[in-house]
């Protein structure tokens, strides 16, 4: 009797299982599926308010839009630009107005809730690259005059790449479970403690210009680990730098310091901005004042109660590479940044950079290759590549000085891995 009941218990099981199966590919199929919305005719540019495609020209501005949905030397908001994530590359979407392959048949409707909920008008959930989880904090106004904006530019027929994601992460149903764990909709409430000011920084920083995208620590799914907030990321191979209070920077962001390098890309005691944050400061350079004053004051909110680093010239212990290192920054470097900023020609003291703090090296490992060129017709900071003149041992040794010269501290571990890793071709991640 014993077998024949554990004989029984195993077919009977067996529908059990099936029967789960079933209710787990239900609901995933229900997680990754949403209903189209009723077909509507967009508005022809002409019909749309100048004042209202004027205001999302300056919120499109504050989100970097171009900026991500831009291939290179291509039609602006066209797409095609390749994001690397740790899952796969993602391809910026066509967000021109031309019907086939943009949202030129997109309606209002349809654009609020791609940006406030992730669905796009088939009903699909987009991949969190795009950062509807900042987005939903948007009122409704102004996705309407970013609708506006966009539906004004000039239409362009360029269809973006397929993705490129590695199973499962190819499944856009998952992304309903992802939703599900992470993504809280909804808009930002003001904090009656703080200042207007303060809440307008609030709703732009966490929102439109979700700089948290970049600037929070991840975890293995890719959501934002939100205990973290602000305690430096990255970003296309970049390191982004804690903005709270265990930032590596000599000294603590004022709301002046950080509006002068929001505005122009440099400020008296800071790095000069490189990589992904270039072209973040180009947009905000046009924006209005107010805007970029309202974010500096939010951020620099939360480097309160940072102790500034040490910044002596006394030299560190030295390494055995220190002397080669010392040689290759006397004859490559020194002429420049042993002046400072304060001399006409001269560059930031290295003791104040932020780079040779970090806890990794590859910023500093991307600005000595790459160098800092202004965008084309744009002015600004200028530092040339020495991709062509170090060789990996020379960067090795130029590093470990730097490292423990100016930014004293010990070297950092397995510097010549990170330098191999790192592609020294300024158009690769």
């Amino acid at each position: 009797m014993g077998a024949l009941r554990g004989q029984s218990w195993k077919y009977a099981a067996a529908p059990t299982r099936g029967a789960a199966i079933v209710v787990v590919v239900a609901a995933l199929w229900a997680l990754g599926w949403q209903p189209a919305l009723a077909a509507t005719v967009s508005l022809p540019g002409a019909a749309f308010d100048p004042a209202a495609v004027e205001k999302g020209a300056q919120l499109a501005a504050i989100g970097n839009c171009k900026s991500c949905h831009t291939a290179p030397n291509g039609k602006p908001y066209a797409g095609g630009r390749a994001l690397s994530t740790p899952f796969g590359t993602i391809y910026g979407s066509n967000i021109t107005p031309d019907p086939e392959s943009g949202i030129g048949n997109w309606s209002q409707a349809e654009f609020m809730r791609a940006m406030r909920e992730g669905v796009d008008r088939r009903g699909r959930h987009i991949y969190p690259a795009f950062p509807y989880d900042h987005y939903t904090r948007v009122n409704a106004e102004d996705v309407d005059a970013i609708y506006a904006f966009l539906m004004t530019r000039e239409p362009v027929r360029a269809a973006p790449p397929p993705n490129e994601l590695a199973f499962p992460f190819n499944i856009r149903s998952l992304v309903g479970i992802w939703k599900l764990l992470y993504f809280h909709a909804g808009p930002l409430q003001p904090n009656a403690a703080e200042n207007e000011q303060w809440n307008r920084g609030a709703y732009l920083v966490e929102g439109l210009a979700h700089c948290g995208a970049c600037h929070t620590p991840r975890n293995f799914l890719g959501a934002e680990i939100k205990s973290r907030a602000f305690n430096g990321g990255q970003a296309e191979g970049w390191q982004t730098p804690a903005l709270d209070a265990s930032s590596a920077a000599s000294s603590p962001w004022t709301v002046e310091r950080l509006y002068a390098y929001l505005r122009q890309g440099i400020d008296d005691v800071h790095d000069v901005t490189a990589g992904p944050m270039a072209p973040i400061v180009h947009d905000l350079s046009r924006v209005s004042a107010d805007d970029v004053r309202a974010i500096a004051t939010y951020v620099a909110s939360f480097g309160a109660g940072q102790t500034p680093r040490p910044t002596s010239q006394n030299a560190a212990t030295e390494l055995p590479a220190s002397g080669r290192g010392a040689a290759i920054y006397a004859g490559a470097c020194a002429s420049c940044h042993d002046l400072g900023r304060e001399v006409h020609g001269g560059a930031l003291k290295l003791s104040l950079s932020t780079a040779v703090a970090m806890p990794q090296p590859d910023n500093l490992i991307r600005i000595v290759r790459q160098g800092i060129v202004p965008a084309a017709g744009e002015s600004g900071p200028w530092m040339p590549a020495f991709a062509g003149v170090l060789t990996d041992a020379q960067l090795t040794d130029l590093a470990i000085y730097l490292r423990t010269r100016f930014g004293e501290r010990a070297a950092w571990d397995d510097l010549a891995g990170a330098i191999e890793k790192i592609a020294p071709n300024p158009s690769t991640p």
